[in-house]
């Protein structure tokens, strides 16, 4: 008993002492995040001014244009109908043309998209060539060659290229408020609200705190700092001639077709070339925020699914396409981007040193008077730092998530938190997986996840 207590004991202080350093560290990035978060808000008050808040404290465009929406979609037909009535709904007289993204052999999207065409002209489905799934960047891909080919024959550009899902639920005023602020802007991105699954508070509601706190405080810091704006692929708007010159620097194609993230890599993008990117929170006439509202998985698996494809296109396959930079901005928040793979094992070595103190404890109470190495005073005042730190995150995102979802929504962060992180390792796995696979000669594939198409919530504040 003596020597199995002092082996698990020692894995015990080693587990400890590795994860306090590294959560330090990850607890002073975070740290710096809320600094600039707040630095930011003080520095409009003090100056008593601030962005523009509504669509009428704006300038109307000077050049009002065609704003086109891509919509890449496969196995949809549950939710096609459904999205494409509420945007024939919203932006009735808005001034924007829509192409869905089809494959030929995805019959009952097929069926929804023609049916939807029928009713609404500004609605057009585009069959791409080859058997369905690719990638959504391929099928992207294929939207824009046929936006190319309308520009020829109307003889009318584009002013702006919107990406949406089939799950959104669009704002009214979402039209209106790129035709303005592309004028100024080379990407435009909305706020996206999650919208929590009824029966799944914890797998489906635990999106609303990370979007939350991510739209609000974590982009805002980075479009502050100058770094790239990772685009959402939902919700956001690039100028025309933007996509036009990545176009021409990729052979062709502004998304890459390899990718599994191509909304992400091309925000960056977008700022390596000099483009002027902000992330809008703006309301609009009626007083709501101008946002996408989604819903995301609803259970473990499809959960874990959906961000391991994140984690691969972001922290394992971007990182050979994207590289690093040496603008100290930019180097820090893709050093936070591809941290995530790391971060998950870290957690994880973290419950298994919770796990193993639990059943040391147990031991010490069942057999006493046993010989113990102990812990010392450094590694509890470590501990407790990191401890506090895991506290404030909490508090922090219980704060944020209260402002938009309400109190009620805010108790949940606690347990959403500890559901996110178990996601988050299992994704971790798979990522790695998907990544080997695709270095050994794998084909990367739409691997997609089933959308349920949101009921329309009450206004998020």
């Amino acid at each position: 008993m003596g020597e199995w207590l002092f082996w698990a004991e020692a894995a015990q202080h080693e587990l400890l002492l590795f994860c306090g350093i590294w959560f330090l560290v990850g607890a002073a990035d975070d740290l710096a995040i809320d600094v600039l978060w707040l630095t930011r808000r003080a520095w409009f008050a003090c100056r008593g001014t601030k962005p523009a808040q509504h669509l009428h404290q704006l300038e109307p465009p000077r050049d009002p244009g065609l704003i086109a929406i891509f919509i890449p979609m496969w196995d949809e037909g549950a939710v096609a109908a459904q999205m494409l009535a509420r945007c024939s709904e919203r932006w009735a007289g808005a001034n924007y043309l829509l192409l869905v993204g089809c494959y030929p052999n995805d019959f009952a999207t097929l069926a929804a998209v023609d049916a939807a065409g029928r009713s609404n002209p500004r609605i057009v489905g585009v069959v791409n060539a080859r058997l369905g799934p690719t990638t959504k960047a391929d099928c992207l891909n294929s939207l824009w060659k046929e936006l190319l080919r309308r520009e020829r024959i109307a003889g009318e550009t584009a002013k702006a290229v919107a990406l949406h899902d089939a799950e959104d639920l669009v704002h009214p005023d979402e039209i209106a408020l790129y035709d303005t602020l592309i004028e100024r802007f080379d990407l435009v991105q909305l706020p996206v609200r999650a919208i929590a699954v009824p029966g799944s508070p914890l797998v489906s509601g635990h999106y609303c705190d990370e979007f939350v706190e991510a739209h609000d405080k974590v982009l805002v810091v980075r479009s502050w700092l100058g770094a790239g704006l990772p685009a959402a692929g939902v919700g956001c708007a690039f100028s025309r001639s933007m996509l036009e010159t990545i176009a021409m620097r990729e052979g062709g194609d502004p998304f890459c077709a390899e990718s599994l993230t191509e909304d992400y890599e091309l925000g960056l993008k977008v700022r390596a070339l000099g483009g002027r990117q902000t992330i809008a929170h703006i309301r609009g006439r009626d007083g709501s925020l101008i946002c996408t509202r989604s819903c995301f998985p609803d259970n473990f698996r499809a959960s874990a699914r959906q961000k391991a494809r994140w984690l691969t296109g972001i922290a394992l396959a971007g990182w050979d396409r994207l590289g690093w930079s040496a603008h100290p901005s930019e180097l820090w928040m893709r050093i936070r981007d591809r941290r995530a793979i790391f971060a998950a094992y870290l957690l994880l070595a973290a419950y298994v040193a919770g796990l193993l103190t639990l059943i040391l404890l147990l031991t010490r109470l069942i057999v006493p008077n046993q010989p113990s190495i102990g812990v010392s005073d450094q590694l509890l005042v470590l501990t407790g730092i990191t401890f506090s730190a895991l506290l404030w995150r909490l508090l922090v995102r219980s704060i944020m998530v209260a402002r938009v979802y309400g109190l009620r929504a805010a108790l949940w962060c606690g347990p959403r938190l500890l559901m996110g992180n178990l996601i988050a390792i299992v994704a971790a796995t798979k990522a790695l997986q998907n990544y080997i696979s695709y270095c050994f000669g794998g084909v990367l594939r739409w691997d997609k996840t089933t959308h349920h198409f949101p009921p329309d919530p009450q206004d998020v504040r």
